[in-house]
């Protein structure tokens, strides 16, 4: 099943191109000045490595981290002790991080969006794969561990 033409890293990279945009065109306002700008450069690496850190693990379990690909295991140790959804998590960190880098209001409102498309699209169609092939294993996780954060 292939529900979405496209997978995430291109909501994410089309994310970050509308960001810089945004902030070139429709600044808005200026948030953070630089230097301060640069602390987005800690929610960016953080989502980098959350995302990295995702791959591997379900590479370890041999299971896809394609979306709408069944998986074969029900990870939930590791990254997915704290999140259902880490590698969306760690998109969202690396939107938030751009933005403080970009240092400007309009690309604050990428963030929201990608996170709903996210939802709507990619999350909620594979909770419920999740839930139809490990049952009440994934009920029971679905209920200790929060979809994002």
């Amino acid at each position: 099943m292939n529900e979405g033409k496209f997978l995430p890293p291109a909501y994410l990279f089309a994310s970050l191109a509308s960001m810089v945009l945004l902030s070139l065109f429709i600044p808005l306002y200026a948030l953070i000045p630089y230097p301060w700008n640069a602390t987005g450069l800690l929610p960016l690496a953080l989502g980098v490595a959350l995302n990295a850190s995702t791959d591997n693990v379900l590479k370890k379990h041999d299971t896809t981290v394609k979306p709408f690909e069944v998986s074969t295991t029900l990870i939930t140790t590791g990254v997915f002790n704290f999140s259902r959804n880490p590698m969306y998590l760690g998109m969202v960190l690396i939107l938030i991080g751009a933005a403080l880098l970009l240092g400007t209001l309009s690309p604050l409102i990428t963030i929201p969006l990608f996170a709903i498309t996210m939802d709507r699209i990619f999350i909620f169609a594979e909770e419920k794969m999740l839930e139809k092939r490990f049952g009440d294993e994934w009920k029971q996780y679905k209920t200790n561990v929060r979809r994002w954060i």
